[in-house]
């Protein structure tokens, strides 16, 4: 196999035939940045139909083509169909390296058809890197517990592939080029072959309260909480900030604070303005999903990891600062 044989980047546009998922836009725009150091065209991939408005949106990402695939066997998702449409795909135009959202269906299909074409798959990648000598991409991610950073490559194999975290990147679309090629194909998937059936669908309820992706100011309570009882003291300072409350991987591990609140690799990637740690140690599977404008960091103990991350770092009992800031808020009108 000649490397040289593969060119261009593809992005998977997951969606739900109204709406493309963020994820699938955030990598858009940050795969045409990528693209334009390796000189590789960036193509949309959509399987299956997806409202007009959203591809305008994919559109706007400046991507260079999309690939509209229709056929049988796309009426609601399965990894049997979505690994054939890609595996086919691949072979037929050859790309340098395909990219998936790290959500539930893409991290079941992508190494499936990865290994359909004999590659290999990254999972959960934090950053990107391009290395001009080898042409190869880096898949930069958390390893060992989160405590080294690990650069992963494929250095003989193509396509490459790897998902990437909803959030590790942002939605900043550069604007509409000129032309762009539109390619359809038509790739048919016997449903008989098809090994799970759609039963039913509920969709999850809607809590503003665990949507803190995007929230303009977190409290985050580490592992130094003492217990429950000792939470509300946090909620109440994130309500007086305007915020919302989040929390590291060791309190939904004990059962204190719910999953999507978990914030880290292995829970939610969150951009804000403000960001306040309370007994937080600092590991770097957590703060590698932090990007917030402005840092706070309280714990007990001096030599805590999280001090050299933060802005502005506060040495002490964390449920006293938390007082004393309701009280400082409260004085102030707050």
């Amino acid at each position: 196999m000649q490397k040289s044989d593969y060119k261009n980047m593809w992005v998977y546009v997951e969606h739900d035939g109204k709406t493309a998922a963020p994820v699938s836009l955030e990598l858009c725009c940050e795969l045409r940045k990528l693209c334009d150091k390796t000189g590789d065209k960036l193509f949309a991939v959509i399987l299956g139909p997806l409202a007009g408005d959203q591809i305008e949106k994919i559109l706007d990402c400046a991507v260079d083509g999309v690939i509209e695939v229709s056929g049988t066997g796309y009426e609601y998702f399965n990894t049997d169909a979505w690994a054939n449409a890609f595996t086919v795909l691949s072979r037929k135009y050859n790309p340098s390296a395909i990219f998936v959202g790290g959500t539930v269906n893409g991290r079941d299909f992508a190494p499936r058809f990865a290994v359909q074409l004999d590659t290999g798959c990254t999972s959960d990648a934090m950053e990107l890197e391009y290395d001009p000598e080898t042409g190869d991409i880096q898949f930069i991610e958390p390893a060992v517990g989160g405590k080294i950073m690990a650069v992963i490559t494929v250095p003989a194999l193509r396509p490459q592939v790897g998902t990437i975290r909803p959030g590790t990147f942002k939605y900043a679309p550069a604007g509409r080029k000129e032309q762009v090629e539109r390619i359809r194909e038509e790739i048919n998937f016997d449903p008989e072959a098809i090994r799970c059936r759609h039963l039913d669908f509920i969709p999850d309820e809607s809590d503003p309260e665990l949507d803190i992706a995007n929230a303009d100011c977190i409290v985050c309570v580490g592992n130094g909480l003492k217990d429950s009882e000792h939470l509300e003291r946090y909620r109440t300072l994130a309500k007086l900030l305007g915020g919302k409350i989040g929390c590291t991987r060791p309190l939904y591990d004990r059962g204190i604070l719910p999953y999507k609140l978990q914030i880290g690799q292995s829970g939610v990637m969150v951009k804000t303005k403000l960001y306040i740690s309370f007994g937080v140690s600092g590991a770097v599977n957590h703060t590698a999903g932090v990007d917030a404008e402005l840092l706070i960091a309280v714990d007990k103990n001096p030599e805590a990891q999280i001090f050299n991350y933060c802005d502005y770092g506060i040495v002490g009992d964390m449920d006293e600062v938390c007082d004393e800031l309701i009280d400082q808020l409260r004085a102030a009108g707050k």
